[in-house]
């Protein structure tokens, strides 16, 4: 059945292309969310920048016809530009709620066109309640959407007989009759009948075999793994030809610790890179760092604090060694440690370098596309973060660009993604974390 989708402003300013993602659908842009776009489109963010693109779209599609009569789209819907005179019931100020207006324009486009279904589509919870009660269907705008409990973990449990897991080991593989595993997803083989009896792998997609994971002996940096799912992470961190790793997990679940530790390894020991480039979005992604006098390293560091706490950590840093004036400076001063903001990453090229990017959930995907994007020759990408704890207020748990990029990258031979679940700051931290 063949519907009309009737877009708030908060659709086109999160997803400039959502007006081709209804399928062979009609969609309309309610003139009063044009109007809001231009007071956004001179803003030097993501949300300024998808402001203009809206812009520009609309603008194109105007050479096809009058967009007030409908504008054929690729996909052989319609795109519509309307407005209304008509009020909503219980309308407080016509000429101040722009929402009663955008959601005016849905119940006449309702009313024209009884024959065929009409849906509200917006991001905004209260705007859609008052959808409800106005008697328009209304929807959230989930294109590209994923909820995090279904979110690809990265690692799936198999239960075997325990003579299988003996041949694992001794012969250092195993055979995997089920051809759906991604590319290096881990598996973890259980006994069906000792339950103690177990063996952590991961998925070889050519051979179709479960083969051991990397486990250094001495660790790295000084870090050992505390659970399987830190020993996953490791495993990906260390393979060179794994080029992009997505880390999600609650905080404390030693994420951000296990990446820089594995990065420093690379760059110090074994020299596969040239640098340990670490970043974080200062929040948001676009603007200036701020006018306050100093120097960016000293208007970052409110933000860069856990990284730089998590770096002496691993050099092993004591209170009397902080008072003498050791700190993870000195690792910047022998060039192998950068710390960067995201607002200036746009036009680089980032050849041979280990890019750590931490809080990766407050990124939009176009904004995870601008960074992965940047990648030059042989560079490897970790992002990090939990999807839970979002503070940029133009996404959510579901359409954050972490999320995104795990979803889009699942079946990529270069990609590896964990889940990791178990906290290891401290039994306080796990259990605020599991209470809270």
């Amino acid at each position: 059945m063949k519907k009309q989708y009737v877009l708030d402003t908060n659709v086109l300013l999160h997803d400039p292309r959502g007006i081709f993602a209804f399928e062979d659908n009609d969609v309309i842009i309610p003139i009063y969310c044009i109007e809001e776009v231009d007071g956004f489109k001179k803003e030097q963010s993501e949300r300024g920048r998808n402001a203009r693109q809206i812009t520009r779209y609309l603008d194109q599609l105007r050479a096809d016809g009058q967009l007030r009569d409908g504008v054929k789209l690729d996909g052989g819907g319609m795109l519509k530009v309307v407005f209304t005179e008509r009020r909503v019931p219980g309308e407080a100020n016509p000429n101040r709620d722009m929402d009663a207006k955008i959601l005016a324009c849905a119940l006449e486009a309702r009313d024209r066109a009884r024959d065929v279904k009409t849906v509200f589509v917006t991001m905004d919870t209260n705007l859609r309640i008052r959808a409800d009660a106005a008697g328009v269907e209304s929807e959230n705008y989930e294109h590209d959407s994923l909820e995090v409990n279904e979110l690809y973990t990265g690692v799936s449990e198999k239960d075997v007989d325990g003579k299988d897991i003996d041949t694992f080991y001794a012969q250092g593989w195993l055979p995997l009759e089920d051809p759906y595993y991604s590319p290096n997803e881990f598996i973890h083989l259980k006994d069906r009948e000792k339950e103690s009896h177990t063996a952590l792998g991961k998925f070889h997609q050519e051979s179709q075999r479960v083969v051991p994971i990397n486990k250094p002996k001495d660790g790295v940096w000084g870090i050992r793994s505390r659970n399987k799912e830190q020993a996953f992470a490791l495993d990906l961190l260390l393979n060179d030809e794994i080029k992009l790793i997505t880390l999600v997990g609650k905080a404390g679940t030693g994420k951000t610790l296990v990446a820089l530790a594995a990065g420093l390894q690379k760059v110090t020991e074994e020299s596969i890179y040239s640098r340990l480039l670490v970043s974080r979005p200062v929040f948001p992604l676009g603007r200036d760092i701020g006018y306050l006098p100093g120097t960016v390293e000293e208007k970052l560091n409110p933000w860069m604090q856990p990284i730089y706490d998590n770096v002496e950590y691993l050099m092993g840093l004591s209170q009397k060694d902080k008072k003498s004036g050791r700190s993870w400076r000195e690792l910047v001063d022998m060039g192998v440690l950068q710390i960067e903001p995201l607002t200036y990453i746009r036009g680089r090229s980032i050849p041979q370098q280990f890019m750590i990017v931490d809080e990766a959930q407050n990124l939009t995907p176009h904004e995870i596309k601008t960074i992965i994007t940047r990648a030059g020759q042989d560079t490897k990408i970790v992002l990090t973060g939990d999807p839970y704890q979002i503070d940029n207020p133009y996404v959510d748990a579901t359409n954050n660009g972490l999320v995104h990029i795990v979803n889009r990258f699942r079946s990529e031979k270069i990609a590896g993604h964990v889940t990791l679940t178990r906290g290891e700051r401290s039994q306080l931290a796990e259990l605020a974390s599991n209470l809270l």
